[in-house]
């Protein structure tokens, strides 16, 4: 029989008005409030917008609810311009060492706190990244700890599409994720405290994996992200004659790796009549824009750029396919986005879209060479325009896909775990 608990929930990244890691803190903690008592412990830059949010009732349900903020300190990460430079960077383990600064005042607040309210657990829930646990360990209550990402490498054979800055911080990454896996105990720490009551949650299958092979402990997974809260609920018909509409979204970073989706489509053009639309921005766009038009495919894209999430949702719903080319992702809100449009999805058969997309709402193709990537792409793509009743399952799958990454499904999931870890005590 489950019971309402009492919650220490740890979400760094917890905001209403923001999407990403962000979004994905508030999803989680709203979700564990609709059974649960939840105190939130979170940075102190998104109480503006959690106020805000909370008391125009924009912001959901938060009746369980109750926010707490780590006094900022100058040396805080907050998403300035200077600190978003540093993240995007080689210097990025600046950031890291800012975030694990973070963590130690949390845990000295989360001391104070439980000394109050008397929690039965604790969960870590953002930043979802492997690297950084904080000291929650050391609580005299239950560890759950998850959805965790983070612990798996962009492929190397990769790294030269690229570009050199590009090459040059992914492949650092991949050091430095090798000595971090090896060398820091915080994690080895919270997986062996985590572990002892299975409270450890890989956001993949990928991680679980890894989280196996590098610290000998199970987990299970649940999807790190929720549904979007804006969906068309229908999928676009394509006509007779009518061009295949592409759409593809995302932050214009290396790692995403459009130039995969460019070369395959030039290897098309001339057999097959598309359009693409590819939203976002970045350090990539400029890049990309030339390299579109030295494949000669320029006219058939149009960049809309950064768009609000209202008009990205319905330039998605206009087009017949997605296509995802990340080589560096846990799930992805695109992915979900894209299914409640009624997309079949075109993606990699990795990182979280290996776990969501299914034979009935997408096409998946294997990642071994960027040769094989870019031949196996363009072939899912003249397969779906040459069939449109296949496409048309697909559209409809992905509309009953994506009823399996709701909330409430993750609240039940959650529950359970935290059942069994107060039951273990």
């Amino acid at each position: 029989m489950s019971r309402a608990l009492k919650i220490l929930a740890i979400a760094y990244a917890c905001n209403p008005a923001q999407g990403s890691e962000e979004g994905v803190g508030w999803g989680w903690v709203q979700a564990i409030a609709s059974r649960h008592e939840v105190d939130v412990i979170t940075a102190g830059y998104h109480r503006a917008d959690i106020e805000r949010a909370t008391a125009s009732g924009a912001a959901g349900s938060t009746r369980n609810l109750r926010f707490h903020y780590v006094p900022e300190k100058s040396w805080h990460y907050r998403p300035t311009r200077a600190w978003k430079v540093i993240e995007n960077s080689a210097l990025k383990p600046i950031m890291n060492l800012a975030y694990n600064g973070w963590l130690k005042d949390a845990h000295r607040l989360a001391g104070r706190l439980h000394e109050r309210r008397g929690f039965d657990l604790v969960h870590l829930i953002t930043y979802v990244g492997f690297r950084f646990p904080g000291r929650f360990y050391r609580m005299d209550i239950p560890l759950v700890w998850g959805p965790i990402g983070g612990l798996e490498e962009t492929p190397w054979r990769f790294l030269s599409l690229m570009g050199p800055a590009g090459a040059f911080y992914y492949g650092g990454r991949n050091v430095y994720n090798l000595l971090q896996k090896l060398l820091l105990p915080g994690p080895k720490r919270a997986f062996a405290k985590a572990s002892k009551t299975g409270s450890v949650i890989a956001a993949t299958e990928g991680i679980r994996r890894e989280i196996r092979r590098w610290y000998g402990r199970d987990s299970r997974i649940i999807c790190e992200i929720g549904p979007p809260d804006l969906s068309t609920g229908t999928s676009s018909p394509r006509g007779p004659g009518e061009p295949l509409r592409l759409v593809w979204s995302g932050q214009h970073q290396p790692g995403k790796a459009l130039p995969l989706l460019l070369k395959a489509l030039a290897r098309l053009d001339g057999r097959l009549d598309w359009r693409l639309t590819v939203l976002g921005t970045g350090g990539c766009t400029t890049s990309w824009k030339w390299l579109a038009r030295g494949l000669g495919i320029a006219e058939k894209i149009r960049w809309p750029g950064w768009v609000p999430r209202a008009e990205a949702v319905r330039l998605m719903s206009e087009a017949h396919i997605a296509v995802i080319t990340s080589l560096k992702d846990l799930t992805s809100t695109v992915l979900l986005e894209a299914l409640a449009a009624g997309l079949p999805v075109i993606c990699p058969d990795a990182c979280g879209f290996a776990n969501v997309v299914t034979p009935d709402c997408g096409l998946k193709f294997p990642v071994e060479s960027p040769r094989q990537v870019i031949a196996d792409l363009a072939a899912a793509i003249e397969r779906l325009a040459a069939d449109e009743p296949e496409r048309r399952r697909l559209a409809a799958g992905a509309l009953r896909r994506i009823l399996d990454f709701s909330w409430e499904k993750k609240a039940a999931a959650v529950d359970e775990i935290y059942q069994r870890a107060v039951s273990r005590l």
